[in-house]
């Protein structure tokens, strides 16, 4: 499983470290930028990479992207074909696990201004170690909403 990250400034730090971690829980990381911090970034140009890379090969690939909320670069990456990103700014885990097991959802969009550093390592992780639970109505759910 190839894991993409991409952030805009808001993310950018918090990015850098959950890459090492992600890289250290075993699995192939590929970090799409920023690579150096720029306060008037886009986040669209890096979220699209990520989002391509993800719709390309939807098996084998996810992604965790960054911003402020989380919001944008949600609506961004669910622009793509096989995309399904969700957002995570705090609250409830249950929220990610269900996330896998009922959409499969293959990005997570986390909100960096709202989550501590070892929240947000442990929400990747979470939703890494979950798999989508294969049942056959959330199979059809994520048929009827593919683009």
């Amino acid at each position: 499983m190839k894991i993409y990250f991409a952030s805009d400034h808001a993310g950018f730090e918090m990015k850098k470290t959950l890459v090492g971690f992600v890289k250290e829980l075993g699995f192939d990381v590929e970090d799409l930028g920023p690579y150096e911090l720029n306060p008037e970034d886009d986040y669209p140009e890096f979220v699209e990479k990520a989002a391509q890379k993800v719709s390309e090969d939807s098996e084998n690939a996810r992604a965790v992207i960054l911003g402020g909320s989380g919001q944008g670069e949600a609506i961004v990456a669910n622009r793509f074909p096989n995309v399904r990103a969700v957002v995570f700014y705090g609250g409830s885990r249950e929220v990610i696990k269900l996330s896998r097991e009922h959409n499969d959802a293959n990005i997570l969009s986390l909100g960096a201004k709202f989550l501590k550093l070892e929240d947000a390592q442990e929400a990747v992780k979470l939703w890494l170690e979950t798999k989508f639970s294969g049942e056959e109505r959330h199979k059809r759910r994520i048929k009827e909403i593919e683009l």
